[in-house]
């Protein structure tokens, strides 16, 4: 009965994972945080003290991002998108803070004749072709 069912926007993970390396003595502390209860993996003591050092800089993030004119969260660029810019005829910058995505259906040459720059500080989801023809324009 489901069987023709399909997903037209495939779901974006609100996460990405990252690989960070630590002492011993460190890694022992996070351990017993976690042993202790305080935290309940070593999972929730990263996030937690991350969020605690974004909260204590908030004030300078704030006007950083104000400063680069950074887009703040998720900023998703589809072909039609990319196409009323080139009949336009204007260039795009993509400068975002959050997550960026490039819709799978962009092709390389339709991504180099409309978007200029590339500065994001996140992540960025694209094809890779699309992300090869703008590896020049990406910082």
């Amino acid at each position: 009965m489901y069987d023709n069912v399909r997903d037209l926007r495939p779901k974006a993970p609100d996460t990405e994972k990252i690989t960070i390396n630590l002492g011993y003595v460190d890694l022992g502390h996070v351990d017993l945080m976690v042993q202790e209860g305080f935290y309940s993996n070593r999972t929730d003591f990263i996030r937690t003290a991350i969020r605690n050092q974004l909260e204590r800089h908030a004030d300078v993030l704030k006007q950083s991002t104000a400063r680069h004119s950074l887009d703040l969260g998720l900023r998703n660029f589809t072909r039609q998108d990319l196409e009323a810019a080139q009949r336009a005829g204007e260039m795009l910058h993509i400068n975002v803070l959050g997550l960026a995505t490039i819709a799978q259906d962009v092709t390389p040459d339709l991504a180099r004749a409309t978007i200029a720059s590339v500065w994001v500080l996140g992540a960025l989801h694209a094809t890779p072709a699309v992300k090869a023809a703008l590896a020049d324009r990406t910082r």
